[in-house]
């Protein structure tokens, strides 16, 4: 069906009527038949909310807005051809290649935003049963979008006359030359790459690098840089090829904490050390928050300066870090509870200062010119 049969079927081609009524209506058709469209895919969405499975919300999210472009688009360029003809006949040509071209993009438009919302809805949909986690869903949903985006302007380029072999051949030549010129975005995209392969971490992970200054959330990561979240809210910019070149540690991936501190008693108390290592050991092996499946210690360890030290060597069952906290609280406590009721004390730095005897004193303090005879 050509633009004339269209024309002639819904009244636009009568010859009786003068253009500009016929662009009038042709723009007040368009402007029902979109509000029409809209509020017909916003009740199909409404109901469709009711259904087990996402996707067919996510197919009329995606079409919502490109359906009324393509709406707008085939009025205006009809109204355009009207008013084409009437004025100069040249203008119609332009018209179609505008249509044309007009069509792609808002094909493309609709595929990526069914790529945009097949993202949101593997990650955060409740009626996914296996969600899949935001760093894979955000490679592969750009690399699909950067697919789109190449294919539609080459169907672009091909629509408006321009050959794609020709297009393809300059962009092999140029790729050098853009390769040798952009050398540390390409690392840096390569970078990118390898963290999505490799997956050291992910969104939402505590990282920290022990070679830079580098600890915080990883908020997002991009093509070009992985964006993170200090602890002091600050956001820190990363290149992605700095990670092919330090070590990362990843914490938000252990499978415990662990407590690790030295306590040290008076010299004064050594009678009872052994009878509260006992009672210390007892009290971490009844800890309900406590893994006693992995190492436990606690022993006497060091002849401190002013103090007999032991130490508690131990892992927590939860990884989170307030909990840790409230627990190692909870522990170094019940220790201080267990030493005093040995009558014993937590020992802290003291010197003992002695003090010389009288007589020592009068013969360190004797003249030593007094005892010279005269001459």
């Amino acid at each position: 069906m050509t633009w004339e049969t269209i024309q002639t079927y819904i009244g636009l081609g009568d010859s009786n009527m003068h253009w500009i009524v016929r662009v009038f209506i042709t723009v007040f058709l368009t402007l029902i038949i979109n509000f029409i469209a809209t509020r017909v895919l916003g009740r199909i969405d409404h109901h469709l909310n009711k259904t087990k499975t996402p996707w067919d919300n996510v197919i009329i999210e995606a079409i919502d807005k490109p359906i009324g472009a393509f709406i707008w688009l085939v009025g205006l360029t009809l109204a355009a051809e009207i008013s084409g003809t009437e004025l100069d006949p040249k203008f119609i040509s332009l018209v179609a290649a505008i249509r044309e071209v007009g069509v792609v993009m808002i094909l493309a438009w609709f595929v990526l935003r069914l790529i945009k919302e097949a993202e949101k809805t593997f990650t955060t949909s409740e009626k996914i049963a296996s969600k899949v986690d935001f760093t894979t869903a955000g490679a592969i949903s750009k690399l699909l979008r950067i697919s789109v985006i190449i294919t539609s302007m080459l169907v672009i380029l091909q629509t408006l006359g321009y050959s794609i072999s020709g297009v393809l051949a300059f962009g092999g030549v140029g790729g050098i030359a853009i390769g040798f010129a952009a050398k540390d975005l390409l690392s840096n995209f390569f970078g990118g790459l390898v963290i999505y392969l490799d997956r050291p971490f992910v969104v939402g992970d505590w990282i920290r690098s022990p070679d830079k200054n580098i600890e915080g959330t990883v908020e997002e990561i991009g093509w070009r840089q992985t964006r993170i979240k200090t602890f002091d809210k600050r956001p820190l910019y990363v290149p992605n090829s700095t990670f092919s070149l330090i070590s990362v540690e990843n914490p938000s991936r252990m499978s415990h904490r662990r407590i690790n501190e030295t306590i040290g008693v008076r010299y004064d108390d050594f009678n009872v050390l052994n009878s509260i290592l006992i009672d210390v050991k007892k009290m971490i092996a009844s800890h309900d928050d406590l893994d006693m499946n992995q190492t436990c210690m606690v022993n006497f360890n060091q002849f401190g300066p002013s103090s007999l030290d032991f130490f508690i060597y131990t892992f927590t069952k939860t990884t989170h870090w307030e909990t840790y906290h409230h627990i190692k609280q909870d522990v170094l406590f019940k220790i201080m509870k267990i030493i005093e009721s040995h009558g014993a004390e937590v020992a802290f730095p003291t010197q003992t200062l002695h003090m010389a005897s009288d007589s020592q004193m009068q013969i360190n303090n004797t003249n030593p010119l007094s005892s010279m005879k005269k001459g």
